[in-house]
């Protein structure tokens, strides 16, 4: 009886705790990415460098259109002084200059361009820091999701009380305090460890040796990404090299060619024939001469 007392107990105090649970409902916050970035320091300022590039990039970029408008608008004006040949090796020039614009286009603002791998490089090291800090804040307030409001989730309405953006901004400024104060920070940690013991020591070993091979296994995996994408466009470049001295050759051969033809049109009759002719008529006309005057 007594036993059976106590398993109605447990079962009973069971469901009030799914109940209670069930009734809380999910707790829900959201973060948004955009507004953390613009105030980090350190963004800002790789940010506006990064900016300087892309606008040197575009000066570079406009520059060649230039060049090539140039060219196009010279071969306007003068096709109608050149030959079919000089024609076609301005247009062959004008194209290879096209295709060095667009190549460099893609090399700086292209899908696997400069400029996003360099976003890419600035904005990662800050979205591990946020997901570190978004996880402890998760884990530490018990909320069940939270969300960018910046990514591709479209949220209709966000009620301000679940912004927890400034929460890991407040966490980020910290770090960033922390790491400023280095050299104190790792004198009080060797006299911390000092007072460890051999388990805490342990542990804590543990710790910092996860946190480097995550930083490693990072690295080697931007290592090899950028051995990829090194190898990719040494191919692009040797094939555009190719082409172009491909294109070149073609041309030359061509200039050759008509310079040769021009050349075999424009020869005078053969001296030597002439020569000879003269000579065997002089030596007939003599010996005829002679032959009268022996008669």
């Amino acid at each position: 009886m007594k036993t059976k007392n106590l398993l109605f107990l447990a079962l009973a105090f069971f469901c009030f705790s799914f109940m209670a649970n069930a009734q809380r409902g999910a707790r829900i916050g959201y973060i948004d990415m955009e507004y953390i970035l613009e105030n980090v320091p350190e963004y800002r300022e790789s940010q506006t460098q990064l900016d300087g590039k892309v606008q040197r990039w575009k000066q570079d970029l406009e520059k060649k259109q230039n060049e090539i408008d140039q060219m196009k608008l010279d071969l306007s004006n003068e096709r109608v002084l050149l030959t079919k040949e000089l024609i076609e090796e301005r247009e062959e020039e004008i194209k290879i200059k096209e295709d060095e614009a667009i190549k460099y286009q893609q090399d700086r603002f292209g899908p696997n361009g400069d400029l996003m791998i360099q976003r890419r490089q600035l904005v990662q090291p800050i979205q591990d820091q946020v997901f570190n800090i978004v996880q402890e804040i998760a884990e530490a307030k018990k909320y069940d999701f939270i969300f960018d409001k910046s990514a591709d989730i479209v949220m209709l309405f966000a009620a301000e009380r679940n912004d927890i953006s400034d929460q890991v901004l407040r966490s980020i400024n910290r770090a960033a305090k922390r790491t400023e104060a280095t050299n104190k920070k790792e004198k009080r940690e060797i006299e911390a460890r000092e007072e460890l013991s051999e388990e805490e020591e342990e542990a804590v070993t543990e710790r910092e040796k996860a946190v480097e091979d995550k930083k490693n296994e990072r690295e080697a995996l931007m290592a090899e990404r950028k051995r990829i994408r090194d190898s990719i466009r040494e191919v692009k470049k040797r094939e555009f090299e190719e082409r172009r001295q491909r294109l070149l050759d073609e041309r030359q051969a061509r200039k050759d060619s008509i310079a040769q033809a021009r050349g075999n049109n424009g020869n005078p009759p053969n001296a030597g024939e002439g020569e000879g002719e003269g000579e065997g008529e002089g030596e007939g006309n003599g010996g005829n001469n002679q032959g009268k005057l022996e008669e």
